[in-house]
């Protein structure tokens, strides 16, 4: 067994002692060997893409980060209109948890898939597709009304989903072109872009509505309409063509050698899978294994809360507080502005604290937000403050989300180590989008059955199951990831 006399997670050389008494001299000898290993890492990318202390094509990381904004805008910016527009079709609050399942199910379908695509044709290649695919389904996302059909809505959702199904392959290339020990940092400035475009583009999708709300329904025929429900959609079709404007242009791939080269295993490495070969799970799983499906659990069980959120937030400011669609937008808005900019100090928090305690913190703060909305009066909404939801806003999507997902996406990186990430990526997104796939739905039924406060219980049971698996854990997980 592995001694417990490892070194700092966060240091740059993590040596184990596997139990054999090693002399001064050996020491020395794998400490030249763990040094030229680092280097060998580097010249191996091929590429001059990363260098020892950060980015190198700063252009084509800017654009990566533009593709994320994008992607996740495609969920944020119609936060204040969606839920009236469903209601606008006929439909209620299932159909609402459809609506929004349908978009992570395309997702879903995708993100292993583009994942292998950008190992085998490039990352270029990948993107190009997956923005032309979002910008068809935001043309058909803008004549949902025309189509007076909730299915039509879900279907171009689906659409949508798939054009977005890149996270998986931007987050890849953010976690190829950093070095491991900053990787962290630059993680939270990918989660940064990918949490505004969720959480800040509503103030976008609250200046439409307005602007351009109306009460009369006839005057949204026709094409092309501009009112608030169409307005997002064609400003996202724009947006889109941008990018790809940008994408082709600009942004420069990762060449890849076709044989990498073999290598002698350093000691470093040898310790690695000393550890990560070891059993686990009742025997089931090695360590490795168990310690990377339960990160895509944990990113299921952390979504999948946030989701409802996103499915009911309108819902829920409206039937408990008495607020308009506008000004719950603005307030999700302005707490995920606010989450944006505290995930530019991850790099220094990670410098404090590993990952492991980040994201058990960030989930604890998550639930703390969601316990504050537990108890309010269900009888006369004038008795609850609108303050209470205010600040649990901002316990949410403030810092309680933003934090413990950042972390978690920077401890799967690094406990994937050196394999390509491409593909284990897109897995990872993927376990995510199953998770805001069943749980609007399971939200809606839940809601409509019961009441939300049933369901804010039901997902605090979650988030804390996450917080147990963390800390029984613990050890494993934070070895794997130094």
């Amino acid at each position: 067994p592995l001694d417990n006399n490892w070194a700092d997670p966060r240091s740059n050389s993590v040596y184990f002692d596997i139990g054999t008494k090693i002399s001064d001299g050996n020491k020395e000898q794998n400490e030249n060997e763990n040094e030229k290993e680092d280097k060998e890492d580097i010249l191996s990318l091929v590429s001059t893409v990363i260098t020892a202390d950060g980015i190198a094509d700063k252009t084509s990381f800017q654009i990566n980060l533009l593709v994320i904004f994008l992607g996740d805008m495609s969920r944020g910016i119609f936060f204040p209109t969606m839920w009236e527009l469903v209601q606008t079709l006929g439909g209620d609050q299932v159909t609402l948890g459809y609506v929004i399942a349908s978009f992570s199910f395309g997702r879903m379908l995708v993100l292993p898939l583009f994942g292998s695509w950008s190992m085998t044709y490039g990352y270029k290649w990948t993107l190009l597709v997956s923005t032309s695919i979002l910008f068809l389904g935001t043309i058909l996302l803008a004549q949902a009304l025309n189509m007076k059909e909730a299915w039509y809505l879900i279907l171009a959702n689906v659409i949508l989903g798939i054009g977005s199904g890149t996270l998986g392959v931007t987050l890849a290339y953010v976690s190829e072109v950093t070095p491991k020990r900053k990787r962290t940092g630059y993680i939270a400035w990918a989660t940064a872009v990918q949490y505004a475009g969720t959480t800040v583009t509503p103030f976008i999708g609250s200046l439409f509505v307005y602007l351009l709300a109306n009460n009369d329904e006839n005057d949204h025929n026709g094409f092309p309409a501009i009112n608030e429900f169409t307005s997002p959609a064609l400003f996202m079709s724009f947006f889109s063509l941008g990018t790809l404007y940008l994408i082709y242009n600009y942004f420069e791939d990762i060449p890849r050698s076709s044989k990498p080269p073999t290598k002698k295993k350093s000691s470093r490495q040898v310790a690695y899978d000393e550890v990560a070969n070891g059993r686990a799970c009742f025997g089931f799983f090695n360590i490795y294994n168990t310690c990377l499906y339960g990160c895509m659990v944990l990113n299921a069980l952390t979504k999948g809360p946030m989701s409802c959120f996103e499915t009911l937030g309108v819902e829920f400011a409206e039937s408990r507080f008495g607020m308009q669609r506008a000004e719950a937008g603005a307030i999700v808005a302005t707490m995920g502005f606010i989450g944006a900019c505290n995930l530019m100090a991850m790099g220094a928090l990670s410098e404090r604290f590993d990952d492991i305690q980040l994201t058990i913190a960030g989930i604890i703060l998550f639930m703390t937000g969601i316990v504050m909305n537990t108890f309010l009066d269900q009888d006369d909404i004038d008795n609850n403050a609108q303050w209470r939801y205010v600040v649990a806003m901002f316990f949410t999507y403030s810092i309680g989300y933003p934090i413990c997902h950042t972390a978690l996406i920077g401890l799967f990186s690094k406990i994937v180590g050196r394999r390509p990430q491409g593909a284990l990526q897109g897995w990872f997104s993927s376990s995510g989008s199953v998770a805001r796939i069943t749980f609007p739905v399971l939200a809606g039924y839940i809601v409509l059955g019961r009441n939300i406060e049933t369901l804010f219980y039901i997902i605090t049971a979650f988030l804390a199951a996450a917080v147990a698996f963390l800390a029984i854990n613990n050890e494993k997980l934070v070895r794997l990831a130094a």
